[in-house]
């Protein structure tokens, strides 16, 4: 069996929305959501957030996370990646309690809607191939590159992407490649990926697919926790 934890980064400088990791969403704070997400799922050993924040910290421990460290201002700003936050969290559990984990679950508490079984489904799908560096969350975009342009500096337009020598942005959406994006509610990354090969995803990345039906939301701006409630009160009544 592998060992697993969940960790949920949450900075406390959000500048578009101050204080956004522990503003209320329906009825408890946004990182709650995460929190309780992580420690439904019987396969994740422990629920760590990674903050820098003391009143985030302390907003964690009273839903049951914990918060063994602060994390550093240095990879608490706007632009800090992944990397590094999880590195570092993998580094002070194994010098200050020699633990190490195989797997790692990141949970944004941005993306607090998440399919209820999805840390299961995503840990099976890495288990059963042991070449796998990480899976990630996809989802079908509506709308895809090969259609898109950039303008260029004098003015004009020029493809994003091409298919091979095709004008891809005249074919038929039929003749084009099926593109999924990103959707942030999941990823599972073996230690090895991050500690070893010094990413956060590797190189063989497998997909754990969204069903285009499931409603989610990334919490970026203040009508998302209109809409993310709206959606938590359509759940409950299917």
């Amino acid at each position: 069996m592998s060992v697993v934890i969940s960790l949920i980064p949450a900075r406390g400088g959000s500048k578009t929305i101050p204080k956004k990791n522990i503003l209320p969403l329906a009825g408890k704070p946004l990182i709650a959501h995460s929190i309780e997400y992580s420690l439904n799922c019987p396969l994740v050993d422990r629920t760590i957030v990674s903050t820098d924040d003391p009143e985030i910290a302390k907003v964690a421990r009273q839903f049951g996370a914990e918060v063994p460290f602060i994390r550093p201002d240095e990879i608490a700003q706007d632009d800090t990646l992944d990397y590094p936050v999880i590195r570092h969290a993998l580094e002070w559990l194994q010098t200050n309690e020699n633990f190490r984990p195989d797997v790692v679950v990141q949970l944004r508490p941005t993306t607090p809607i998440r399919p209820h079984d999805m840390i299961e489904r995503a840990i099976k799908i890495i288990n059963k191939d042991e070449k796998a560096d990480c899976v990630r969350s996809l989802r079908k975009t509506a709308y895809t590159p090969y259609k898109m342009w950039k303008i260029i500096e004098d003015g004009c337009l020029t493809p994003f992407i091409q298919l091979g020598d095709k004008e891809s942005y005249n074919l038929p959406r039929q003749q084009l490649p099926e593109v999924f994006y990103h959707d942030g509610l999941l990823d599972v990354i073996r230690t090895s990926t991050i500690m070893e090969k010094n990413s956060a995803t590797g190189n063989r990345i497998l997909p754990i697919l969204t069903e285009e039906s499931f409603l989610a939301v990334d919490i970026d701006k203040p009508i998302d926790f209109l809409f993310a409630e709206t959606i938590l009160k359509f759940n409950q009544k299917t």
